[in-house]
Protein backbone atom coordinates (compact mmCIF):
# COMPACT_ATOMS: atom_id res chain seq x y z
CA UNK A 1 0.00 0.00 0.00
CA UNK A 2 1.43 3.22 -0.80
CA UNK A 3 2.83 5.55 2.01
CA UNK A 4 1.69 8.50 0.89
CA UNK A 5 -0.86 9.90 -1.31
CA UNK A 6 0.73 12.33 -4.05
CA UNK A 7 -1.90 14.99 -5.61
CA UNK A 8 -2.30 16.54 -8.89
CA UNK A 9 -1.97 19.72 -7.28
CA UNK A 10 -1.28 21.73 -4.49
CA UNK A 11 -4.89 23.53 -4.70
CA UNK A 12 -6.17 19.40 -4.18
CA UNK A 13 -5.13 18.98 -0.58
CA UNK A 14 -6.30 22.71 0.42
CA UNK A 15 -9.73 21.53 -0.82
CA UNK A 16 -9.25 18.38 1.51
CA UNK A 17 -8.17 20.76 4.51
CA UNK A 18 -11.56 22.90 3.91
CA UNK A 19 -13.64 19.19 3.41
CA UNK A 20 -12.30 17.93 6.51
CA UNK A 21 -13.07 21.47 8.12
CA UNK A 22 -17.01 21.23 7.58
CA UNK A 23 -17.03 17.13 8.08
CA UNK A 24 -15.73 18.08 11.55
CA UNK A 25 -18.72 20.52 12.40
CA UNK A 26 -20.68 17.06 11.81
CA UNK A 27 -19.10 14.63 13.87
CA UNK A 28 -15.79 13.08 14.14
CA UNK A 29 -16.24 9.75 13.35
CA UNK A 30 -13.24 9.76 11.46
CA UNK A 31 -12.32 9.77 7.03
CA UNK A 32 -11.47 7.26 4.97
CA UNK A 33 -8.94 8.06 2.51
CA UNK A 34 -9.47 5.37 -0.77
CA UNK A 35 -6.66 5.31 -3.56
CA UNK A 36 -7.36 3.50 -6.52
CA UNK A 37 -5.08 4.41 -9.90
CA UNK A 38 -4.70 8.36 -10.39
CA UNK A 39 -8.06 9.17 -8.14
CA UNK A 40 -8.03 9.93 -4.50
CA UNK A 41 -11.10 9.41 -2.67
CA UNK A 42 -12.08 11.03 0.66
CA UNK A 43 -15.32 9.48 2.75
CA UNK A 44 -16.53 11.17 6.02
CA UNK A 45 -19.78 10.25 7.69
CA UNK A 46 -22.63 12.84 8.05
CA UNK A 47 -24.80 10.10 10.00
CA UNK A 48 -24.97 6.67 10.82
CA UNK A 49 -27.80 4.13 12.44
CA UNK A 50 -26.87 3.65 15.87
CA UNK A 51 -28.19 0.59 16.29
CA UNK A 52 -29.85 -2.07 14.04
CA UNK A 53 -33.81 -1.21 14.60
CA UNK A 54 -32.62 3.03 13.90
CA UNK A 55 -34.26 4.30 11.14
CA UNK A 56 -32.26 7.23 10.24
CA UNK A 57 -30.12 6.44 6.65
CA UNK A 58 -26.63 6.23 6.21
CA UNK A 59 -25.19 9.08 4.48
CA UNK A 60 -21.88 9.59 3.83
CA UNK A 61 -20.25 12.40 1.66
CA UNK A 62 -17.51 12.00 -0.93
CA UNK A 63 -14.95 14.25 -2.66
CA UNK A 64 -12.70 12.75 -5.51
CA UNK A 65 -9.48 14.29 -6.23
CA UNK A 66 -6.55 13.41 -9.13
CA UNK A 67 -3.53 11.94 -7.98
CA UNK A 68 0.15 12.79 -10.18
CA UNK A 69 1.36 9.22 -9.60
CA UNK A 70 -0.61 5.64 -9.72
CA UNK A 71 -1.77 4.45 -5.69
CA UNK A 72 -3.06 1.69 -4.18
CA UNK A 73 -4.53 2.47 -0.60
CA UNK A 74 -7.18 2.32 2.07
CA UNK A 75 -7.61 3.85 5.46
CA UNK A 76 -9.51 4.67 7.79
CA UNK A 77 -8.33 7.53 10.08
CA UNK A 78 -9.06 10.22 12.61
CA UNK A 79 -9.39 13.32 11.54
CA UNK A 80 -7.22 15.35 13.51
CA UNK A 81 -4.71 13.01 12.19
CA UNK A 82 -4.99 14.37 8.51
CA UNK A 83 -5.22 18.11 9.49
CA UNK A 84 -2.01 18.16 11.54
CA UNK A 85 -0.24 16.91 8.63
CA UNK A 86 -2.11 19.78 6.74
CA UNK A 87 -1.52 21.92 8.80
CA UNK A 88 2.43 21.40 9.06
CA UNK A 89 2.30 21.34 4.77
CA UNK A 90 3.72 23.98 2.94
CA UNK A 91 0.88 25.21 0.67
CA UNK A 92 2.99 24.52 -2.48
CA UNK A 93 3.34 21.04 -1.41
CA UNK A 94 1.47 18.14 -2.95
CA UNK A 95 2.50 14.90 -1.16
CA UNK A 96 0.52 14.15 2.05
CA UNK A 97 2.60 11.19 4.45
CA UNK A 98 -0.90 8.45 5.07
CA UNK A 99 -1.03 8.42 9.28
CA UNK A 100 0.40 5.15 10.71
CA UNK A 101 -2.32 5.11 12.95
CA UNK A 102 -5.69 3.79 11.96
CA UNK A 103 -9.17 3.32 13.32
CA UNK A 104 -11.92 0.76 13.48
CA UNK A 105 -15.09 2.45 11.70
CA UNK A 106 -18.03 0.56 11.18
CA UNK A 107 -19.24 3.04 8.60
CA UNK A 108 -16.41 2.80 6.76
CA UNK A 109 -16.74 -0.95 6.36
CA UNK A 110 -19.40 -0.47 3.35
CA UNK A 111 -18.16 1.06 0.82
CA UNK A 112 -21.45 1.59 -1.93
CA UNK A 113 -21.06 0.04 -5.44
CA UNK A 114 -19.28 1.88 -8.19
CA UNK A 115 -21.14 0.99 -11.36
CA UNK A 116 -24.94 0.14 -11.96
CA UNK A 117 -26.43 3.03 -11.08
CA UNK A 118 -29.65 4.13 -12.89
CA UNK A 119 -30.57 8.04 -13.42
CA UNK A 120 -33.32 8.97 -11.81
CA UNK A 121 -33.56 12.39 -12.58
CA UNK A 122 -32.44 15.92 -10.84
CA UNK A 123 -33.86 17.82 -7.93
CA UNK A 124 -33.39 22.09 -7.41
CA UNK A 125 -30.05 22.69 -5.06
CA UNK A 126 -32.42 25.41 -3.87
CA UNK A 127 -34.97 22.66 -2.48
CA UNK A 128 -32.43 20.91 -1.18
CA UNK A 129 -31.06 23.50 0.52
CA UNK A 130 -34.74 24.35 2.31
CA UNK A 131 -34.85 21.03 3.55
CA UNK A 132 -31.37 20.64 4.89
CA UNK A 133 -32.19 24.11 6.67
CA UNK A 134 -35.72 23.25 7.75
CA UNK A 135 -34.71 19.78 8.86
CA UNK A 136 -31.86 21.78 11.23
CA UNK A 137 -34.74 23.88 12.68
CA UNK A 138 -36.96 21.06 13.48
CA UNK A 139 -34.35 19.25 15.31
CA UNK A 140 -33.48 22.28 16.93
CA UNK A 141 -37.25 23.08 18.33
CA UNK A 142 -37.85 19.87 19.02
CA UNK A 143 -34.92 18.41 21.04
CA UNK A 144 -35.01 19.96 24.48
CA UNK A 145 -31.09 20.88 26.24
CA UNK A 146 -32.18 18.51 28.84
CA UNK A 147 -33.37 15.42 26.06
CA UNK A 148 -31.52 12.37 26.46
CA UNK A 149 -30.22 10.25 23.49
CA UNK A 150 -33.08 8.56 23.10
CA UNK A 151 -35.38 11.38 22.55
CA UNK A 152 -32.44 13.00 20.28
CA UNK A 153 -32.34 10.50 18.05
CA UNK A 154 -36.15 9.47 17.71
CA UNK A 155 -36.48 12.91 16.31
CA UNK A 156 -33.12 12.86 14.25
CA UNK A 157 -35.09 9.28 12.51
CA UNK A 158 -37.91 11.20 11.58
CA UNK A 159 -36.67 14.20 10.50
CA UNK A 160 -33.80 12.85 8.47
CA UNK A 161 -35.57 9.74 7.49
CA UNK A 162 -38.35 11.90 5.37
CA UNK A 163 -38.12 11.31 1.70
CA UNK A 164 -37.74 13.99 -0.86
CA UNK A 165 -37.73 13.81 -4.75
CA UNK A 166 -36.53 10.71 -6.06
CA UNK A 167 -36.87 9.12 -2.54
CA UNK A 168 -34.24 10.98 -1.62
CA UNK A 169 -33.87 11.14 2.38
CA UNK A 170 -33.71 14.40 3.79
CA UNK A 171 -30.63 13.39 5.61
CA UNK A 172 -29.01 13.53 1.92
CA UNK A 173 -29.64 16.99 1.67
CA UNK A 174 -28.57 17.89 5.29
CA UNK A 175 -24.69 15.98 4.40
CA UNK A 176 -24.38 17.91 0.71
CA UNK A 177 -25.47 21.26 2.72
CA UNK A 178 -23.10 20.64 5.26
CA UNK A 179 -20.13 19.38 3.55
CA UNK A 180 -20.89 22.69 1.09
CA UNK A 181 -21.39 20.85 -1.78
CA UNK A 182 -24.75 22.64 -3.18
CA UNK A 183 -24.20 25.53 -5.87
CA UNK A 184 -25.57 29.08 -4.60
CA UNK A 185 -27.05 29.52 -7.95
CA UNK A 186 -30.90 29.81 -8.59
CA UNK A 187 -30.92 27.28 -11.58
CA UNK A 188 -28.53 24.95 -9.75
CA UNK A 189 -29.38 21.25 -9.49
CA UNK A 190 -27.91 17.91 -8.86
CA UNK A 191 -28.58 14.74 -10.26
CA UNK A 192 -30.06 11.96 -8.08
CA UNK A 193 -28.88 8.11 -9.28
CA UNK A 194 -30.18 4.58 -7.58
CA UNK A 195 -28.57 1.27 -6.99
CA UNK A 196 -30.88 -1.11 -4.68
CA UNK A 197 -31.09 0.46 -1.38
CA UNK A 198 -28.53 3.30 -2.34
CA UNK A 199 -28.82 6.27 -3.89
CA UNK A 200 -26.07 8.71 -5.15
CA UNK A 201 -26.63 12.62 -5.21
CA UNK A 202 -24.02 14.63 -7.57
CA UNK A 203 -23.87 18.03 -6.54
CA UNK A 204 -21.27 20.70 -7.99
CA UNK A 205 -18.67 20.00 -4.68
CA UNK A 206 -18.97 16.72 -4.73
CA UNK A 207 -21.12 13.61 -3.75
CA UNK A 208 -23.52 12.29 -1.20
CA UNK A 209 -24.39 8.57 -0.70
CA UNK A 210 -27.20 7.30 1.25
CA UNK A 211 -28.71 4.07 2.14
CA UNK A 212 -32.46 4.01 3.52
CA UNK A 213 -33.06 1.13 6.49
Amino acid sequence: MTPHLNFAEAAALQDLSTYISRGRRINEQGIRLQAVGTVAAAWLPVMTPATLTSRIPAVLGLRTMALAETSQADVTVELSAITERLARMNPAETQLPLPPSRINAPWAAVTPPRTGWVSRGTVADSKLRTAAEQGVAEVAEAVPQSAGAHVVEQVRETVWSRPLEHGLPAGAAFGALSLGFLDDAADATSTVHTHGKWLRLTSAGGFILARNT
